[in-house]
């Protein structure tokens, strides 16, 4: 990828992590990367295909954590499906929670058809199919029924832990879906 491209995605990914996507204008960006308008415009057409490139990246990202939080824990024996606790609770932790840029999103952009909003919604079925893959039930209807359980604990934890500042937030959904999946935790 263009060094200039990932810089101006890396200063949007900040700014709309940060303010917001509406009230993170061009011209923030652009004086925050010290990139002119037309070197922006040369890679986004748009703000918003700006904001669908920051998603797509962050999309790969956490994908890529809950899947190397998955394994891990397969390798040492745990519950494959707790694990995106695991993950959760080192994100509510960190500097950078702000909560779910996809949630923000879909909330700034709620039109229906519209393409923030659309990809949005494709990367929260991306997480429930994580979760979905990694149960082991034999009937096809508990286990999808526990995947929707699983994942509603997932954006409740999220939800939670960024209104109310809760930094356990993603421990406490654990301990409800150790429950759901009959484990000691």
């Amino acid at each position: 990828m263009q060094p200039r491209r990932q810089h101006l995605i890396d200063t949007a990914y900040r700014l709309f992590n940060e303010h917001g996507y509406h009230a993170t204008g061009i011209d923030w960006i652009l004086a925050e990367s010290s990139v002119s308008k037309a070197t922006l415009y040369k890679y986004f057409r748009s703000k918003e295909e700006l904001i669908l490139a920051v998603l797509q990246q962050r999309h790969q990202q956490v994908i890529e954590l809950i899947i190397s939080y998955m394994e891990k824990a397969k390798a040492t024996g745990e519950t494959p499906t707790l694990a995106i606790f695991d993950a959760l609770n080192v994100w509510f932790k960190s500097e950078v929670f702000f909560g779910c840029n996809f949630i923000n999103a879909s909330a700034e952009y709620a039109a229906q058809g519209d393409p923030i909003r659309e990809f949005s919604k494709a990367h929260k079925a991306s997480i429930r199919q994580l979760i979905l893959d990694s149960l082991i039930i034999a009937n096809k209807k508990t286990r999808q029924q526990t995947a929707d359980e699983i994942a509603l604990l997932v954006e409740g934890a999220i939800v939670f832990a960024h209104t109310s500042g809760e930094k356990n937030a993603a421990l406490v959904a654990k301990r409800v879906a150790s429950v759901l999946l009959g484990v000691g935790h």
